[in-house]
């Protein structure tokens, strides 16, 4: 279908939203090559917000070739770091300049609260973008002593190239920032793809990348589907490097295309079933707090949404009734609304999939505590949303759907344990590895369970928390490599060693 160059949207706020539709290629909006859309919704109401266009293999292979370009003239070695942080500090800049509108539409399109996207979502990823862009003039090599008066060894740390980055839907701004701003600052160029669900962020943003200078076919933005051009990123013979974040089933097709085509580096931010253990010496006050917001922030649709639930016999019965209480206590509904913290479900699709893992935890026997269905308390547009009840299964255990299997919605196992090994032991019961929460107020028992669970981040007394100076990533099947701190730098860079001999004389023929 045709469809207009822009795309003009009525916010609540009483602004008019406008956003460009055209796949970003080569700093110029232009349509894809078959001329598809994908339709964008509106979660908290059901209601169209437009179409974007929908690229196809083709429009990558445009959107790479552009990317090499660039690579090969303009970035890469053929930049300065002091060149690729100005860019990035402008671009940081110009997230807060505009960063009510951003949030509107980013509130629009994924179902958020707006002010949460406005003061966390938004407000990090400016701050993702100006760390890495002080981090571009500081990316080092080393000299290697080898022989005096003779030769010595040093690296460079050099970028990959072109690097295809697929972001999901739950955090659009946010995982635009983990994975574009290191890849930028190390001198790569970048051809991502939004999730389908949420296209229109990144838009805006490839349009305030043209104002922060960054020079033609440096960023790259590719808009569609997961099987056409996630695939044709995965699988394209000339980009070097794919970072993805999402499923774990789906991280396992995106490593196996990476390796059948060019062996391309991969960076994989997948799953998680987080377990957070309460001990009875912990402040319950706190810790129920940290334990609500750990499953219930972002809807609960985060890879590191703390889902498994384990509180020490000696407190679990004063700890359940006040969980319950504090699921009781926040606001859902209007993610327009200031006094709101949690929003719809991304679509219905999903929301019924929540639906589905509730019931199936009332089949297998788990008790509800609260919620246990679809939230149905919205007036007016927003009874049309995809709205579900914060939920509390107590009595669970493995073996139940609930408590192995990924739900990504505001849905908390809880069962009690007796002792440390106990606690550990039931923690570490699941494939994932990616975050994991402590409550105690003995050090020392933080300190070794910390160092005991699996997981990539451990949260102790606070839960899901992050800094742009953090690394970020998972152990077992929650993925590969890390984002945020300076390790996601070195993701982005490949190390070259260099074997100097300035003094060492070869005689010939060699002999014994």
């Amino acid at each position: 279908m045709a469809i207009s160059s822009t795309l003009s949207i009525a916010s609540p706020s009483g602004k008019t939203l406008t956003v460009p539709t055209g796949l970003f290629i080569d700093n110029a909006f232009v349509p894809s090559v078959t001329g598809d859309t994908l339709e964008t919704i509106n979660p908290a109401t059901g209601a169209s917000l437009g179409h974007v266009s929908a690229g196809s293999a083709e429009d990558v292979d445009l959107a790479v070739s552009a990317a090499r370009t660039a690579y090969n003239t303009v970035w890469g070695r053929n930049s300065t770091p002091s060149q690729r942080a100005e860019c990035l500090f402008k671009l940081a800049s110009l997230l807060e300049e505009h960063i009510v509108e951003l949030s509107e539409l980013e509130s629009l399109d994924n179902g958020k609260p707006r002010w949460i996207a406005e003061t966390m979502d938004i407000a990090d990823t400016a701050g993702c973008f100006r760390y890495y862009a002080g981090l571009a003039d500081k990316i080092e090599g080393k000299t290697i002593e080898q022989k005096e008066g003779e030769k010595l060894a040093f690296t460079r740390l050099e970028p990959l190239g072109v690097c295809g980055q697929i972001i999901p839907w739950n955090y659009p701004i946010g995982m635009l920032g983990w994975k574009v701003a290191p890849a930028l600052a190390a001198g790569n160029c970048v051809v991502l793809k939004p999730a389908e669900q949420t296209p229109l962020t990144a838009l805006k943003i490839a349009e305030l990348a043209v104002e922060a200078g960054l020079p033609k076919g440096v960023f790259n933005v590719v808009n569609g589907l997961g099987p056409v051009v996630g695939d044709a990123i995965t699988g394209h013979m000339d980009v070097d490097k794919v970072a993805f974040t999402g499923s774990t089933a789906i991280g396992k097709r995106v490593m196996q295309r990476a390796a059948q085509s060019n062996l391309k580096k991969v960076t994989l931010e997948l799953g998680g079933k987080s377990p957070v253990v309460v001990f009875d010496d912990a402040d319950i006050d706190q810790a129920v707090n940290w334990v609500a917001l750990g499953i219930l922030f972002n809807q609960g649709q985060d890879c590191t949404a703390g889902s498994r639930l384990f509180v020490q016999e000696g407190i679990y019965d004063k700890f359940l009734p006040k969980l319950v209480a504090a699921f009781k206590a926040h606001t859902i509904g209007d993610p327009f609304d200031s006094q709101t913290f949690q929003g719809p479900q991304i679509t219905q699709r999903h929301q019924q999939r929540i639906l589905d893992y509730i019931e199936s935890g009332k089949a297998e026997g788990a008790k509800v505590e609260i919620g246990g269905g679809a939230w149905t308390e919205g007036t007016g547009d927003f009874a049309k949303g995809f709205y579900v009840q914060p939920t509390i299964f107590s009595g669970c255990k493995r073996g139940m759907k609930i408590v192995d299997e990924e739900i990504f919605g505001p849905v908390l196992a809880v069962a009690s344990f007796k002792d440390e090994a106990e606690a550990i032991k039931l923690a570490n019961d699941t494939s994932y590895g990616l975050g994991a929460g402590v409550f105690s107020s003995n050090a020392n028992t933080c300190m070794r369970v910390s160092g005991a669970i699996q997981a990539g981040t451990v949260w102790v007394n606070n839960y899901v928390v992050v800094s742009n100076a953090v690394p970020f990533g998972g152990f077992k099947s929650s993925g590969i490599g890390r984002e945020l701190g300076v390790d996601a730098i070195k993701e982005y860079t490949q190390v070259k060693s260099v074997h100097w001999n300035f003094g060492e004389m070869l005689d010939w023929p060699l002999t014994g």
